[in-house]
């Protein structure tokens, strides 16, 4: 991963990095993208590049992840602590209303996708992936935690195969919506909040399968 001097370098050697980084990737996707031309955009040395990253896999990811967080600001706050049994479910319908249309408005967003699922598979550079998916574990865990806190998501599995069943779905949807996107009416497009959240919420529902 991204070393922890990176963070210490200027602001803006680090944006110009990253903008090239992007325009490359969207360009020719993971394995079309030139580690040369990022560099020479970017006005970085390859040695200095391997004092910050460790591969070409870590500097994506490492974009991937910064990309998230813009993702994340652009949508607003979401306070897991704040989750009460009334407004559980409609509170994260409503969070994934809020990021269709950030993806709406960001159509680089799906394309990155695919690309972070392509590398994902591969058995030589996936392992790069692997911090974004343990960050996601995390935030899945303290959710499904608040849930069964308020009486809405079911206790009756063992909290490691809830937290591996519900990382399995969302990776299964997060994959078919970035491989369908782009065929996607807008109605079906709407149409995926409240359809997705529902699957989620007849799998984890105190409950289950009661409506």
């Amino acid at each position: 991963m991204s070393r922890p001097r990176f963070e210490k370098l200027d602001a803006e050697r680090q944006k110009r990095l990253f903008e090239s980084t992007a325009k490359e990737f969207a360009a020719h996707g993971f394995d079309g993208a030139s580690l040369n031309l990022i560099l020479e955009q970017s006005g970085m040395s390859k040695s200095s590049l391997y004092y910050y990253f460790d591969d070409k896999a870590d500097l994506f990811t490492t974009m991937i992840e910064r990309a998230i967080a813009v993702f994340f600001k652009e949508i607003g706050s979401f306070d897991p602590d704040a989750l009460t049994a009334e407004n559980f479910w409609s509170s994260h319908e409503d969070l994934y209303r809020r990021s269709v249309e950030v993806a709406r408005k960001n159509a680089w967003l799906m394309q990155f996708g695919g690309m972070f699922y392509r590398l994902r598979g591969e058995s030589k550079n996936g392992s790069a992936t692997g911090r974004v998916f343990n960050a996601a574990r995390q935030w899945v865990s303290k959710i499904l935690t608040r849930g069964q806190a308020v009486g809405v998501v079911r206790t009756d599995i063992p909290q490691t195969l809830l937290v591996d069943v519900t990382m399995a779905l969302l990776e299964s949807l997060d994959r078919w919506v970035v491989a369908h996107w782009t065929q996607l009416e807008k109605q079906e497009i709407d149409e995926l909040p409240s359809k997705h959240i529902e699957l989620l919420r007849r799998l984890l529902a105190t409950g289950f399968p009661s409506k």
